[in-house]
């Protein structure tokens, strides 16, 4: 539709009027606040009279039909009088409701009031309401649903109005009970409550005010007054000497409101019994010739100036909210377009529910790959659930893993030299004397499965020389300046006894992980709470499976590791070994160096070869294991962590077809039969209403929106 600015829209401008009923009609105002007239009053309160007044039309009197729902009475003007009347189902009802509503509807030439009121008896039993010949039926007295009245010909002018049913304190026997009092309050208080809704609030005016619980409700619903326009009935009940607070009233000089009040004056029983009566020229005469009525504006008085009075407030209201209007449909509609997407295609048959589990398996794999290669940026997803971003998580932990087996992972320190002094750690030292071999958080889905915490000692240090003295006498046979080779293997065993639980401690850490980015990544996929646990259901025990061989990996290489036969091909074994000697070699001739002007540190040639240190053939071959073993270990070492890093985590964790990160794929979904889909992808029955009533609503939405677009 072509923009136009409120300046140019003339007053109750029909195309816009128009286009406010039509969405109306097509029920998306249960979806979004539409601007509207809305007559609310207690149930003697003389709002039918005011309904009459307003249609020229007789309303049924009798008290079975008391409104009982929301009644929509639009007028437009024709070339031929007509008179249309139909329901709005509510958008809430069931689908065979909505149907059976949608088909009910009458088309008159005129509306006079034994057809009405037959019209009336037939929309109450298409709305399912309770009747007096129900015969202990239980069926509801209210309803939702929206009766329209659509009333045109050449004499009217373009005006819509919704009338609700009036609030009551008390029960009518067989008819009305104190749950229908609250259901009927929530339903006048949703209409009020609409932000672009003005209340035509009818209170009787010979009641005290400060009785009036509709006013009390329209104030707690407009806290600032500007969408309440009071309207006062049945001034000739007044009593006397009260008269003049009732026109100080209208006349805003007593409990002021920004649209004010009007005053009408009600037919009585005996001007409603009599057909011929005319009700206008009763009403101009009353206003007219009876005092104090008589001083009133006149713009403020009679139900024709409330006619238009009621016309100049709505063509305000529709002008100032229609571009908001426009604005929300189409914002709510990409919503429930959203929310409905969200919810992926019908699961109804097999086909259905593998294609819908296919879909989502391409999706995880696609957060695999995208987590595998640490493109963070690629899914918001990453930023919103920070488990997804695995690879990081995971490198951080081998580093730490690595760092703890260069650091912590021997028993005894190695010594720098032919002393007994420690290797690494001094007595002042403020670090802790343990370290835990777990840093992940356990989970409760994979207790008794991956390692326990364990709180491991540091290296004890300047204990090694003493050990290896108590090994060797332990273990010596009639060697000559060397050792039984069972040794090294029965010490590399207690240097590397902490092993066990520091890889186990980094495998299991690695699994939690892996862990918690499988639950990650299904909730980022999937919002079916229902679907995610079922299929997490289903892959538990086979990642559970795919988890234990990483774990038993590790426990192979550690078995290889603390093999009774020790040995190597790396030649660093050897470069090490030697390194370690001629570091202490060089040592010794360190202390005979001094420092020379032009040449640096130098020494004397008798002394450039290190001295010879009187030893035993016991510290000897102690410390002949001492370098053994140290060379060995560090080699041992770093072979066992790439080892555990390349095949326990990478390998069996991360990459491999085998791997927990592979398993929910394609291929695992079309394995599955058709009653394990169902049980995973079937739609619960909570999940078909949600769906239904959001196609429901995007329908109206969408029809809502081609409304709208229309010239």
């Amino acid at each position: 539709m072509p923009s136009r600015t409120s300046e140019q829209y003339g007053l109750a401008e029909p195309l816009m009027l128009e286009k406010i009923d039509q969405l109306f009609a097509c029920g998306v105002g249960e979806l979004v606040a539409l601007p509207q007239i809305v007559v609310v009053g207690d149930q003697s309160s003389g709002k039918s009279s005011v309904l009459e007044g307003l249609i020229q039309k007789p309303l049924p009197r009798d008290t079975g039909l008391c409104t009982r729902f929301a009644t929509q009475i639009v007028f437009r003007r024709a070339a031929e009088e007509q008179v249309k009347v139909s329901i709005i189902p509510d958008l809430d009802a069931s689908l065979e409701h909505v149907s059976r509503a949608k088909q009910w509807g009458k088309t008159m030439s005129s509306l006079e009031s034994d057809m009405f009121k037959k019209i009336m008896q037939e929309a109450h039993k298409e709305m399912g309401l309770s009747s007096n010949r129900d015969d202990g039926e239980k069926k509801p007295t209210f309803s939702n649903d929206v009766l329209r009245l659509e009333i045109s010909g050449p004499n009217q002018e373009h005006l819509s109005v919704i009338d609700v049913p009036g609030i009551f304190k008390s029960t009518t026997e067989g008819v009305t009970t104190k749950a229908d009092i609250q259901l009927v309050r929530n339903m006048v208080k949703s209409y009020m409550e609409n932000p672009r809704s003005v209340m035509l609030a009818v209170v009787p005016a010979s009641t005290d005010l400060a009785t009036q619980e509709i006013l009390e409700l329209a104030a707690e619903a407009d806290v600032y007054g500007d969408r309440t326009l009071g309207v006062l009935t049945k001034p000739d009940l007044v009593d006397k000497g009260a008269e003049s607070g009732v026109v100080d009233l209208v006349e805003g000089r007593t409990r002021p409101m920004k649209l004010g009040w009007h005053i009408i004056r009600n037919p009585g029983q005996k001007e409603l019994q009599d057909v011929t009566i005319d009700r206008g020229g009763l009403e101009a005469a009353f206003f007219r010739s009876s005092v104090p009525w008589s001083s009133i504006e006149k713009d403020k008085v009679g139900i024709d100036s409330l006619r238009v009075r009621i016309k100049e407030v709505l063509s305000s209201l529709v002008k100032r909210e229609f571009p908001k209007v426009q604005v929300e449909i189409k914002s709510r509609l990409a919503s429930r377009q959203k929310q409905l997407g969200r919810l992926g295609p019908e699961r109804n048959s097999p086909a259905e529910q593998m294609a819908y589990l296919v879909e989502l398996a391409t999706k995880f794999q696609r957060l695999v790959h995208l987590a595998m290669n640490a493109a963070h940026g690629a899914d918001d997803a990453f930023e919103t659930s920070p488990d997804l971003c695995v690879a990081p998580a995971v490198m951080s932990r081998m580093q730490t893993f690595s760092d703890e087996m260069a650091n912590y992972s021997e028993a005894y320190a190695f010594s720098h030299d032919e002393s007994s002094e420690p290797l690494a750690f001094e007595e002042d030292s403020d670090e802790p004397d343990t370290f835990h071999s777990r840093k992940e958080v356990d989970l409760d889905d994979l207790i008794g499965i991956i390692h326990p915490q364990e709180s491991l000692p540091h290296p004890r240090c300047g204990e090694i020389k003493a050990w290896l003295i108590r090994v060797f006498k332990g273990n010596r046979g009639f060697e000559l300046g060397t050792f039984n080779a069972s040794i090294l293997a029965t010490v590399m065993k207690k240097q590397s006894l902490k092993w066990t639980d520091i890889s186990m401690g980094f495998v299991s850490d690695v699994i939690v992980i892996v862990h918690r980015f499988v639950g990650a990544a299904l909730n980022s996929i999937c919002e079916d709470r229902n679907v995610r646990d079922a299929l997490a259901g289903k892959l538990f025990d086979q990642l559970i499976g795919r988890y234990q061989k990483a774990i038993a990996s590790t426990n192979f290489l550690l078995k290889v590791e603390s093999s009774d036969t020790p040995m190597t091909m790396n030649h660093y074994f050897n470069d090490n070994l030697q390194k370690s000697r001629q570091g202490k070699a060089a040592g010794q001739v360190k202390k005979n160096a001094f420092h020379n002007g032009s040449h640096g540190m130098v020494v004397r040639l008798e002394h450039a070869s290190p001295p010879i240190r009187s030893m035993s053939n016991e510290q000897h071959v102690v410390q002949e294991i001492h370098d053994i073993l140290q060379s060995y270990y560090k080699v041992c070492r770093k072979t066992f962590v790439d080892c555990v890093c390349r095949q326990s985590v990478i390998h069996y964790l991360l990459e491999c077809d085998e791997s927990p990160l592979a398993l929910f794929s394609p291929v695992f979904v079309s394995q599955l039969s058709a009653d394990v889909l169902e049980e995973i992808a079937g739609e619960a029955p909570a999940l078909k209403r949600s769906r239904a009533q959001l196609t429901k609503e995007i329908a109206s939405l969408a029809k809502a929106m081609k409304i709208l677009a229309k010239v």
